[in-house]
Formats: C-alpha cells, sequence, structure tokens
C-alpha cells in the first residue's frame, strides 16, 4: 500500500482587505448624539445657539457654490470634449444644486429671520463666510482623504483593479473556464496516472501581490516541472479568426520527492500593475500596486462566486512574498492548496454558496465517509 503523503506546510496566510462596512455612517450619527446633548447640558439660550448654527450651514453651502464656480471656470473649456457642447451639463457637474441649492436657501432664510438684535449687517457676514471658504480651497483644505478617496472608488467600481479583473473575467476566463474540466476529463482518459483526483480539476490561477511574474514557472521554483498542454480551445474571437486557448499541465514535487498534478498559471493583468509601478507616467506607487493587487483577487474572486458557468472549474491562490528569499515558496503555496482540495473539501457549487475560509477546516474534525460504490451498503461496521 503506497503511504499517504503528509500535509504541506502552510505559507504565511494573507490579509485581504474585505469591502468597507457603513460604521463610519453609524459614527457620524452617534458623535451627532453625543454634541446635540453637550449643547443641551452647556444651558445656551435657544436664539443665539439657532442663529450660530444656521449660519455654519449657509456657510458650508456657500463654500460649495464657490467650489463649483472654480470647477467652471475650467470646464467651460471642456464643454464639446467633456460635455458633449452643453453648458448646463457643466453646470450641473460643477453645482450639485439639487443638494446644496434648496440648503442654502433655508439656512440664509432662517439666519435673517434670526438676525434680530444683531447690529452687524448681512452682507459682512456672508463677506467673512466667502472669505473663509476661499482660504480653505486655496490652502487645499477641501480635498477629500486617502480614505474617502479609496472608498469612493471602490463604491464606483473605479479603482484600476475593478477594471483590470472585469477585463479578465470577461475576455479570457468566461470563456475558458467552462471548458476545462472537459479538457481534464479528456487528458484524463488518455493519461489516467496523471490526473487520478477529479478534485484538483481545475485551473490554479496564481495572484502575487507583489505582481511579479514569471513567463516560465520553471524559472520560478525548480520543484515546479512543465509536462505537457492540455487540449486546446479554438474560436473566433474579436476578429481573430481559429484563436487557441490552452493551458499547461505541471508536476509540483513535495518534500517527499512525490509529483502533485494540477493546470497552473499567472494572472496575466497582474504584469499591468507592475507595468504601471515601473513607469513614471503613470504615477503608480509600490503600495498603491500592493492596494490594486488585493483589489483585484477580492473583486475577481466576488465575480466568480456570481458566476454559475464558472463554478467549481478553479482555484485562486493569492501569496506574498516575504522579505526573505525563499526558493520554494510557490510550490509550496500550490501544494497545500492541492492537498486542501483533495483532504478537507467536500463537493459544494463554488458560485452558489457564501465564501468560508477553507482554512477553519481541518481533516481531524471534518471526516466525510463516501461509498465509492452505487450501491446501497449495510449500516453495520464489521461486515
Amino acid at each position: 500500500m503506497s503511504q499517504e503523503p503528509r500535509r504541506p506546510s502552510r505559507p504565511t496566510a494573507l490579509l485581504i482587505p474585505k469591502a468597507r462596512g457603513g460604521r463610519a455612517q453609524r459614527a457620524v450619527y452617534l458623535l451627532l448624539a453625543l454634541c446635540a446633548a453637550a449643547l443641551y447640558l452647556a444651558g445656551e439660550p435657544l436664539m443665539p445657539t439657532a442663529r450660530d448654527l444656521t449660519f455654519h450651514f449657509a456657510a458650508l453651502q456657500i463654500g460649495a457654490l464657490l467650489k463649483g464656480t472654480c470647477y467652471l471656470a475650467e470646464e467651460i473649456f471642456h464643454l464639446q470634449s467633456r460635455h458633449r457642447g452643453s453648458f448646463w451639463r457643466a453646470l450641473s457637474a460643477c453645482f450639485p444644486l439639487h443638494r446644496h441649492g434648496p440648503m442654502l436657501l433655508i439656512c440664509g432664510s432662517a439666519y435673517v429671520a434670526l438676525l434680530d438684535g444683531d447690529k452687524q449687517p448681512l452682507s459682512l457676514h456672508l463677506s467673512l463666510a466667502s472669505l473663509c471658504q476661499l482660504l480653505i480651497l486655496a490652502l487645499g483644505l477641501h480635498k477629500p482623504s486617502a480614505v474617502e478617496i479609496s472608498e469612493m472608488s471602490e463604491r464606483s467600481k473605479q479603482n484600476v483593479a475593478h477594471g483590470l479583473a472585469w477585463s479578465y473575467y470577461i475576455g479570457y476566463l468566461k470563456i475558458v473556464l467552462p471548458r476545462v474540466k472537459k479538457s481534464m476529463e479528456e487528458f484524463s482518459r488518455a493519461n489516467p496516472n496523471l490526473l487520478a483526483h477529479r478534485e484538483t480539476w481545475k485551473l490554479h490561477i496564481l495572484v502575487p501581490l507583489s505582481c511579479d511574474i514569471y513567463d516560465d514557472l520553471e524559472k520560478a521554483d525548480s520543484n515546479i516541472q512543465y509536462v505537457t498542454d492540455l487540449t486546446e480551445t479554438t474560436l473566433t474571437r474579436a476578429g481573430t479568426k481559429k484563436r487557441v486557448y490552452k493551458h499547461s499541465l505541471y508536476g509540483i514535487r513535495d518534500e517527499d520527492n512525490k509529483l502533485w498534478h494540477c493546470a497552473v498559471e499567472y494572472a496575466t493583468p497582474l504584469q499591468s500593475l507592475y507595468a504601471m509601478s515601473q513607469d513614471e507616467c503613470a504615477a503608480f506607487s509600490r503600495e498603491d500596486r500592493l492596494e490594486q493587487a488585493k483589489l483585484f483577487y477580492r473583486t475577481l474572486e466576488e465575480i466568480l462566486k456570481g458566476s454559475k458557468e464558472c463554478a467549481g472549474t478553479y482555484r485562486l491562490i493569492a501569496y506574498e512574498e516575504s522579505g526573505e528569499a525563499e526558493t520554494h515558496l510557490l510550490s509550496r503555496e500550490i501544494l497545500w492548496h492541492l492537498w486542501q482540495q483533495r483532504h478537507e473539501e467536500y463537493a459544494v457549487c463554488e458560485g452558489n454558496h457564501p465564501h468560508t475560509p477553507s482554512t477553519t477546516l481541518n481533516s481531524t474534525e471534518l471526516n466525510l465517509q463516501i461509498s465509492e460504490s452505487d450501491l446501497p451498503q449495510p449500516l453495520r461496521s464489521d461486515c
């Protein structure tokens, strides 16, 4: 009897950021309640407090209108190219009138009504408010923080990573993944010893967060050996006749010198992220590249989970190289995923269930005894 290979050691777990929740908005409500309570406990007179409050609201709306005016001074030179020649489109883009317009009228009217007893003219108050807002604009204090920019980009799905993930899925994965198991089944009939485990009949997609991709996997890790190519898929695509799609089969050597076989390839869009970080014109830092690589992985994972035709045909393998030079990190990472598929997972459609980290399952905690025969089996264990 052949000895069961021992479990490969798991490389360092990754921290992939999840989508932001509504905690910031809940913090706003909490601080709002605290401020209201502080004003109530302070015991200030109602009329002066209401007048100051409406003035601050009016000043904020004046600031929004002044900022829109400054942006409009630029946009009027781009009416044809950016706003289809419509001045109203440019005006609407610079001035969110549906929000700030009514608020300015209400606050301005309320402030004028509450000016009773104030000897300073209204024009002075408006001038001071405008001066303060223009100073804020001149000093750049109005610009959103890095967190705000990141949240807005993620919610609107306008990050580089979102575009790359969707392009990778629509232009490649959606085409090849539904054909992966058929290709492996054809190959397995001709080579029954190489792909003996159906659990690993998937396309294993490598997602290095460093975006450093090797054209030759054998050079990335000496424990990875090219075996052959799987059956090709030929399609007419985007004007190209008989475009060929194919995957390569590799043998991964473990610590016991045993070969594990699987189809492996890199997520090629990461090459674009790496090239952008090397080009000064892109103004793309190493930190930006790491953030976008993590977002690419998360976005691609969400897209594939929602795709019924790709369910059970892929395995995303995200990893991050440590500071120390480790020659066999990639093979260890792939072997860990192969082991997990063969020993710690059960057949559930990947696209139709909520994601639970597979690291929470342990082979000693989950012991499924499935009969290899289709016939009914006796319940007694001594038969």
